[in-house]
């Protein structure tokens, strides 16, 4: 009996049966929102603070022409976009917007407010980063528990070759390589575009094929190490084949930092790639963002920021409240 029961604690936290004493999974990630909720809010303060005031700081105004403006039109314009008064008064003002969804009018785009803006290109950019990251995600993972089970032998050494490839070749040459090849020599798929899901293929592979390769070396090595520990090598004693003892129990554990670099993965694919979108003609938020840099367009750079912010929060806390589903010896509501 006592040998049992300490096979049972050496197979660890992947083959561990019975749930963890205290709450149930929902109630513990409820309760983890709310606690960091406060804390979340002035972190998103603090970014549309510094945000603001970074670009007031920036040489040049949204008005600054070749030719100067008359003054009597210059300040209808500042009434208009609520940029008269101390800068204090400014960003009280702009705050107490933002605070009820109102991003402003953009300053570049006549009589376009950037939520209209921001409503019409998120979808866009929202659809290519979401199958970026599952390509991403899948594609890496599954390459890197390729890798780990053939370790130091050719299959190996061919997986983690064309992860550096992957890895070092920028997009910028990745995605007209891909248009020359299956658009223009083999006619397969649509050079660029938007509109049908065809058109989504190409970019959707040029921006996910970088962070593919990172999560496959992150899954290899941390796959690597979890299985030299003593409950994978005590469940193989114990006869349970291979893949049961892979796929069931150390990848659970071996996809920690895995999960913990999905979270900013998928801010940043979420909110579009200006190299992809642009090589594809592809109508996203990547553009107006840069664009909003170059023409000093303060209200629509800060609204991208805003939601890039906004996301990348979200997605580390479903990071952090996922790891008591991946590993029991976690608690989230610690």
């Amino acid at each position: 009996m006592e040998r049992r029961v300490h096979e049972h604690r050496c197979l660890g936290p992947a083959l561990r049966l019975s749930h963890p004493r205290g709450l149930s999974y929902p109630p513990r990630v409820l309760k983890l929102i709310v606690r960091r909720l406060p804390a979340l809010i002035f972190v998103l303060f603090c970014v549309i603070t510094l945000t603001f005031f970074l670009i007031r700081l920036a040489p040049g105004g949204p008005f600054d022409r070749e030719r100067k403006i008359p003054p009597a039109i210059e300040a209808q314009l500042l009434a208009k976009y609520k940029l008269d008064g101390p800068l204090w008064t400014q960003f009280t003002g702009y705050l107490a917007d933002v605070a009820r969804g109102d991003l402003r009018l953009s300053t570049k785009y006549r009589n376009r407010s950037v939520n209209e803006i921001l409503g019409q290109t998120l979808p866009v950019t929202f659809a290519l980063g979401g199958i970026a990251f599952v390509l991403a995600t899948v594609g890496g993972i599954w390459l890197g528990t390729f890798a780990a089970v053939r370790r130091d032998t050719a299959a190996d050494r061919v997986a983690m070759g064309a992860a550096l490839l992957g890895l070092s070749i920028p997009m910028f040459v990745i995605g007209p390589v891909l248009v020359l090849v299956f658009g223009l020599w083999l006619k397969w798929l649509p050079v660029g575009g938007w509109g049908s899901p065809a058109q989504l293929i190409l970019p959707a592979i040029t921006l996910a094929l970088p962070f593919a390769a990172v999560i496959a070396r992150l899954m290899r090595t941390s796959l690597l190490e979890v299985l030299n520990q003593d409950f994978v090598r005590t469940a193989k004693a114990k006869g349970l084949p291979d893949r049961t003892v892979i796929y069931k129990h150390a990848l659970r554990v071996a996809i920690l930092p895995v999960v913990t670099y999905l979270g900013p993965l998928a801010a940043h694919l979420l909110t579009g790639s200006i190299v992809v979108e642009t090589v594809f003609n592809i109508p996203g938020a990547g553009g107006f963002f840069v664009h909003s840099i170059l023409n000093r367009d303060g209200f629509l750079l800060g609204g991208v920021v805003i939601v890039y912010c906004a996301l990348l929060i979200v997605f580390n806390l479903l990071v952090d409240a996922s790891y008591a589903l991946l590993d029991r010896r976690i608690r989230v509501d610690a």
